[in-house]
């Protein structure tokens, strides 16, 4: 399974996303996101200021979510929790902290034995994820 880092799913959301992205997603067959991606994006469009461009990207949020990604949001369970717990020691202990939705994102990934495409993938370091860049692809 290939899971989809927030920075991956907001290149999908653009007008004019990255051609080696979408080449990339589209050879995919098992793709999922986060619940902690669902929280980013949708923080990120609440933000903006009322008007056009936050209602399509409302929409075409909402649509991504009930159509391309009905069903393949996982969330943080407690097999992520304990995951968590682990790769935020080590990565303190190695100097390098991650962040708390990184590190959530990481955990799911790691409980599902899934891959990562990200396009930050210094975050993501010294966890043991198998990740992609897919702007590099």
């Amino acid at each position: 399974m290939m899971i989809m880092d927030t920075n991956v799913l907001s290149e999908l959301m653009r007008s004019t996303p990255d051609d080696n992205v979408l080449e990339y997603i589209e050879t995919i067959t098992d793709i999922a996101i986060t619940a902690i991606t669902v929280g980013e994006i949708q923080h990120g469009i609440t933000r903006l200021p009322d008007g056009r461009r936050k209602s399509s990207l409302q929409a075409a949020f909402q649509a991504m979510l009930n159509e391309e990604l009905s069903g393949r949001v996982l969330p943080y369970d407690q097999a992520a929790a304990v995951c968590y717990g682990e790769l935020v020691t080590k990565r303190e202990k190695i100097g390098q902290p991650i962040s708390m939705a990184d590190g959530q994102i990481a955990a799911i990934c790691l409980s599902h034995q899934a891959r990562l495409a990200t396009r930050n993938i210094k975050d993501f370091n010294h966890i043991g994820l198998n990740l992609v860049n897919p702007w590099l692809i």
